[in-house]
């Protein structure tokens, strides 16, 4: 097993040292973000060797304890893991990319959350635990897309979608409760075919959605919902789902591992 020369890339005007950004971050989630950065884009592939202590030495100007604080980060990330008498061993996670549009049609009839299906077509097992079903007064950006005063009150339903039995997003959808109650989605239980399958068996199919997606450092919710163990991003979208005359008939708040997940849109 190779070790991952870096000498060549130096210079490299797009790798900027830490000494140019020394100050900012803990040298330490520096130098792990730059080695984080070369393990998801393909620099430093699966099953090879980071960089040696010698060679980050050589390169940046850090204490061994810095680059073992920054391989300990990347491993808590499952990123790497140490191979006494080889070094640190690059991991198989490369970003899971998840195709919006692919996962919010409704389900055929009988068929499970399309979570689920898409899922199985990567080879992976997708579920969902349903945390909490609630009446609340909802975050302002949700209101706003709902069309709700300073008071107004939305149906909540928070789950986690998993793959693999890895938590894998965070969702709180949110629908008016003109629709909502009375219905499936009022139970606190998991739906068959999820809520757009209820949706449209209510009338309102969801017909045009619109996403906005933003990187952020995760709240507490999102930390013990996801299980980040380090301040990696998450990968926030608000999505705000259309039906019949252009009416909001949900607003979903949904977060991602930044570090793990990659969304893909195809205009």
């Amino acid at each position: 097993m190779k070790e991952h020369d870096i000498s060549t890339t130096s210079e490299a005007p797009d790798k900027p040292t830490l000494e140019q950004e020394k100050g900012a971050w803990p040298q330490h989630e520096l130098l792990a973000s730059y080695l984080r950065d070369g393990i998801l884009s393909g620099d430093f592939p699966a099953g090879s060797l980071l960089p040696s202590t010698r060679l980050l030495r050589e390169k940046f100007g850090v204490a061994p304890q810095t680059i073992k604080h920054a391989n300990d980060q990347l491993a808590s990330e499952g990123l790497v893991r140490s191979h006494r008498g080889k070094g640190i061993i690059v991991l198989d996670r490369r970003p899971q990319t998840v195709v919006p549009a692919a996962t919010k049609r409704p389900a055929n009839p009988g068929d499970p959350y399309r979570w689920i299906t898409e899922a199985s077509k990567s080879g992976l097992q997708g579920a969902s635990v349903l945390l909490d079903v609630d009446e609340v007064v909802p975050p302002k950006d949700v209101a706003r897309a709902l069309g709700l005063g300073a008071s107004g009150v939305a149906l909540r339903r928070e789950q986690v979608l998993t793959l693999d039995g890895e938590p894998a997003e965070y969702v709180r959808a949110y629908y008016p409760v003109d629709i909502a109650r009375g219905t499936e989605i009022a139970v606190r239980k998991r739906i068959r075919g999820g809520t757009p399958r209820v949706l449209q068996d209510l009338g309102y199919p969801p017909l045009r959605c619109v996403d906005t997606v933003s990187a952020r450092v995760p709240t507490p919710d999102e930390v013990k919902a996801l299980g980040t163990p380090t301040k990696v991003p998450v990968l926030r979208t608000l999505r705000v789902v259309h039906s019949v005359d252009d009416r909001v008939v949900e607003v979903a708040v949904m977060a991602k591992a930044g570090h793990l997940y990659e969304l893909q849109y195809d205009f």
